[in-house]
């Protein structure tokens, strides 16, 4: 009888002695399974083109100085309706066309100053703004603006809240391609890793997609815009 369970435990110690071994085993090739899946290549993959920018702000500021409020109300109605008709005449829409109201500042009210008595009591302020998609035929008639400026109307420039803005408004519609030149390029990348380190190159472990970013192409064309985006992708690599 005693030799009987001797041998029972005997078979049961090597059952168990064997399956701990197998077990060993799958355990075994499932990490170097892991292991091989865990093997990728970062990449990143650019598409940058260029596109004109199909709307245009413009801000057209002029100024006004007088002793007397009513003539300088005077003197801004009448330099505004000047610009008016000017960029009516170079046909642009009127609904391209606004008028802020004037900024007028009253120098006797200030209480700081240089001490020394200003030449005019009031100064004036004035923006016309022109919104347009038209946006060669507006660069155009900057050019011309200097007429008017010869019949007596003081123009700011220079100033940057002065300059004109252009807008790029169509990214939505090359999002997508550009998306997709963006991950060939990094899979081009990819596959010459890969060949080079003498691997293949498997499915996308993870991809991410960066922010598109819109800019002047320089800063003599603020019309011109230079739109960009970077995708990064990792791939796996197996022998």
């Amino acid at each position: 009888m005693e030799s009987r369970n001797t041998l029972g435990a005997l078979l049961l110690g090597i059952a168990i002695a064997v399956g701990l071994a197998a077990l060993g085993y799958q355990l075994g090739n499932a990490a170097i399974r892991f292991k091989e899946y865990e093997r990728f290549v970062a990449v990143k993959g650019l598409s940058e083109h260029e596109y004109p920018a199909d709307i245009v702000i413009w801000p057209i500021q002029f100024s006004a100085a007088d002793n007397d409020l009513e003539s300088l109300y005077a003197t801004i109605e009448a330099n505004t309706a000047s610009i008016r008709e000017f960029l009516l005449a170079q046909g642009m829409s009127a609904d391209a066309i606004s008028v802020a109201p004037p900024s007028i500042t009253d120098k006797s009210a200030q209480r700081f100053g240089d001490g020394q008595r200003a030449e005019f009591r009031y100064t004036a302020d004035q923006i016309v703004t022109v919104y347009s998609a038209e946006v060669g035929q507006v660069r155009g008639v900057m050019d011309k603006l200097a007429q008017l400026g010869k019949q007596g109307i003081a123009f700011a420039g220079g100033e940057y809240a002065n300059q004109p803005e252009y807008l790029f408004t169509r990214l939505n519609e090359i999002k997508p391609g550009m998306i997709e030149e963006a991950t060939m390029k990094a899979r081009e990348v990819a596959e010459k890793f890969a060949a080079d380190s003498g691997s293949r190159l498997g499915k996308i472990r993870q991809a991410s997609q960066g922010q598109f970013s819109i800019e002047a192409r320089d800063r003599n064309n603020p019309h011109i815009k230079k739109v960009r985006v970077v995708s990064t992708v990792e791939y796996y690599l197996s022998d």
